[in-house]
């Protein structure tokens, strides 16, 4: 099937944060503890989303397959702040279109897992580096590295 992109709309949001989740678990199953997966609320996370939506600061592409969201990204003028695909649409191309869509070669920062190797690869491949910072992530607990893209 072919996916499209396309910007977030209201009619979408929830749909949005259900695809957030569901990619969440799908991605970080093994990393993150499961009562942390378990603690994920849609009504609150399609609030957080709407939020982001209306504020004007946020580019927020989808990726819609036969008019399901399969994937989304949101950036602003100098951070990514999410990339995440369903799990049956990963190495297809979606992740590249979405990330050009977010943060077309704009100099950026993003967090990532300390310890997910597959992540590390394909920000690699998108002209991100380590920067060697490093956090706490407050919602798993998990050490965070942030990585940067220069300006291409």
């Amino acid at each position: 099937m072919i996916w499209r992109i396309a910007p977030l709309t209201a009619c979408r949001v929830t749909e949005l944060a259900a695809c957030h989740i569901a990619s969440w678990r799908e991605a970080y199953g093994t990393l993150v503890p499961e009562h942390v997966l378990a603690g994920f609320d849609l009504d609150r996370s399609a609030i957080t989303w709407e939020r982001r939506r209306a504020d004007g600061e946020h580019r927020i592409p989808v990726a819609v397959v036969a008019d399901q969201l399969v994937g989304f990204a949101a950036a602003t003028d100098t951070e990514l702040e999410a990339l995440y695909v369903r799990a049956a649409w990963h190495g297809t191309g979606v992740a590249d279109a979405l990330i050009e869509a977010a943060a077309p070669g704009s100099p950026c920062t993003l967090w990532v897992f300390g310890d997910y190797p597959r992540a590390h690869a394909f920000y690699r491949r998108h002209g991100f580096a380590d920067t060697g910072e490093r956090k706490v992530d407050p919602f798993t607990l998990l050490p965070e590295q942030l990585w940067r893209r220069a300006h291409r």
